[in-house]
């Protein structure tokens, strides 16, 4: 039994005779009347679960009764069906709400569609989703097994962010738990592909992604013209899921031209892989080629004060002196709405480089405050928040300006961030850094199995902070924990987003380029 109840309004309802039998004999309830104003009266005594309504008829109009269903039950679905296909009441009945639109003469077997697409929608998405991603399931465990390439990598994990936003909203919690297990098992095995392959990378004759410090030349310094303004925003600590969350609200303003995920360099933290983005360099070579603009982590003072100084440079080396360039850190709503404000002054500009620091603040206020932590309580409503920020942040409020001002569109990011589950011990002396997803110090004692490990530092072009200080990077979900004040500390730091080691999540990161729509 369905137990739907249908209201149908229409002056001419005993032409539809054949059509309420139809419908009777699928089990669904049906009230007839044959105007407006009945139709709002009747509203009033009784529940429905649909409304179809006439368009054209006496008295109130389609249109006119629609507003008032609309004013006095906001959620009851209203499917307008009319003889007329003016482009006007289309528009008119879609601005009011409709949940479907249909043309006379329609036959019984439109009306059931209607109603399975706007009453049974969620169940019937649900069933099919589970159903292909069951599908799905076994190519992805298949790919698994025999992934071995960085681009492999970045399809696969493309492929997982895919099935994580279609299961989120479905009902069988057991599917998402397998996705879960299928994630974990994944960073598992692209643990195991990075310490492999990380250090050749650095190797002059071997294919490497594009990585942290060849991102501007390779991806960002072709895009640049004379012609046509580039604005390039860096949202610091935007994993790819959370950009695929707010993808929709961009894509009102712009299209996408291409989307090309590239790597970031370890340490996957913001002092490194940003200062790389912007230098062209790696850590390494900052700190010989600039040694007055980079910091260790042991040094006092901001690590990424010199951003705008490094590209400078950068855009010299590569020979783009003419490129007129303006450098933001919005770190606050305030500095935020500022340039939203200023920024049609920015239009003479061929370069804008914007870095957003919201989502960075996000992660680390999840670790530090209770509402944030229940607010935030996993990766599903990590993006939700995301999205609800972005939605009523001023930086949408510079992309819809940039859209206006013909400005090409650059989104991208400094690293991910992962929700940590699992401590992993480890001892080093008082000067070892304070992340708890890398360390870099001297005699570190740990788990072998648990990190990427670079005893060598130069290997990876990293600053060794003194003779023999190494570097050991967490995979997985894992977070550093010591030995002293253990289990405070792991309860602490449990189900907090954190950086800086090897995991999808932080390393395989997105790259766009939109064009105003």
């Amino acid at each position: 039994m369905n137990n739907i109840n249908i209201l149908w309004v229409d002056d001419e309802i005993d032409l539809l005779k054949p059509h309420i039998l139809f419908l009777e004999q699928k089990d669904y309830t049906v009230t007839t009347c044959q105007s407006g104003t009945e139709a709002i009266e009747i509203i009033e005594d009784q529940n429905f679960d649909i409304v179809f309504l006439d368009e054209n008829m006496p008295g109130l109009t389609g249109l006119e009764t629609l507003a008032e269903i609309k004013e006095k039950q906001s959620n009851l679905p209203v499917v307008m069906i009319t003889k007329s296909e003016e482009e006007y009441i289309m528009e008119e009945a879609i601005g009011s709400k409709i949940a479907d639109y249909l043309i006379k003469p329609v036959n019984p077997h439109q009306i059931l569609l209607s109603l399975k697409k706007n009453l049974d929608h969620t169940r019937l998405v649900s069933e099919k989703t589970t159903s292909s991603y069951q599908q799905e399931f076994r190519k992805i465990a298949m790919d698994l097994s025999m992934v071995n390439s960085y681009e492999e990598w970045v399809e696969l994990y493309q492929k997982l962010i895919f099935w994580e936003i279609e299961l989120e909203d479905i009902e069988d919690h057991a599917m998402f738990e397998i996705l879960e297990s299928q994630k974990n098992e994944a960073n598992l095995q692209f643990g195991k592909f990075i310490d492999k392959n990380y250090e050749d990378w650095f190797q002059a004759k071997t294919d490497a992604p594009v990585m942290s410090h060849t991102l501007f030349e390779e991806k960002v310094a072709p895009e640049l013209s004379k012609t046509q303004p580039t604005l390039l925003v860096v949202i610091d600590n935007l994993r790819y899921d959370q950009w695929k969350a707010f993808e929709p609200i961009v894509n009102n303003y712009y299209k996408k031209e291409h989307e090309s995920p590239y790597y970031s360099i370890l340490p996957t933290a913001t002092q490194y892989a940003r200062n790389a983005i912007f230098s062209g360099l790696m850590p390494s070579d900052m700190e010989q080629l600039h040694p007055n603009y980079w910091k260790n982590d042991n040094d006092e003072g901001g690590k990424n004060l010199f951003e705008n100084e490094f590209l400078t440079a950068q855009l010299k080396r590569l020979g783009l002196n003419h490129i007129k360039h303006e450098y933001f850190k919005i770190t606050n709503l305030k500095s935020g709405k500022k340039l939203a404000n200023n920024f049609k002054s920015k239009k003479d500009n061929d370069l804008t480089v914007v870095v957003y620091n919201f989502v960075d603040m996000l992660s680390h206020a999840k670790t530090e405050m209770d509402v944030v932590k229940e607010l935030a309580s996993n990766d599903k409503a990590y993006r939700s928040l995301t999205v609800s920020w972005f939605k009523n942040s001023p930086l949408l409020e510079i992309i819809q300006q940039a859209q206006q001002l013909g400005f090409k569109l650059i989104i991208t990011t400094d690293h991910g961030t992962i929700n940590v589950k699992n401590p992993s011990k480890v001892i080093g002396d008082r000067d070892t850094s304070l992340n708890l997803r890398y360390k870099t110090g001297r005699s570190l004692t740990f788990e072998d199995k648990d990190v990427v490990a670079a005893r060598d530092p130069k290997s990876i072009f990293l600053p060794s902070i003194t003779m023999n200080s190494s570097f050991i990077f967490a995979k997985g979900d894992l977070f550093f924990a010591y030995p002293n004040n253990y289990n405070h500390y792991v309860s602490y730091y449990r189900n907090t987003y954190q950086h800086g080691g090897v995991s999808l999540e932080e390393v395989i990161i997105p790259f766009v380029v939109l064009n105003p729509r």
